[in-house]
């Protein structure tokens, strides 16, 4: 899913989730995106293989951005854009 002729985008932070099963890698991420501004850029690392349809799926539902998406070695690697958050979010 990553474009290599983009450029990086600047990873404000880095979601340990290794080990861990759904939903908590999806909760973290979500717990760290209400956190930062908007168009902030967080990477989850992963090794949940449901992460790969629960992380597009939430950015989706939620609106955030999913800038890339990587799978190396066994690892999931997503990097979300942050949205703004409206009050009831």
């Amino acid at each position: 899913m990553s474009d290599p002729k983009s450029p990086t985008p600047l990873v404000a932070e880095t979601i340990d989730a290794t080990g861990l099963k759904c939903p908590e890698p999806v909760m973290m991420l979500r717990n760290a995106l209400r956190k930062v501004d908007a168009g902030t850029c967080l990477k989850l690392v992963a090794t949940d293989p449901s992460t790969l349809r629960d992380i597009p799926t939430m950015c989706r539902f939620m609106h955030h951005q999913l800038i890339s998406q990587e799978e190396l070695d066994g690892r999931y690697e997503f990097v979300v854009s942050a949205r703004a958050l409206s009050p009831q979010d």
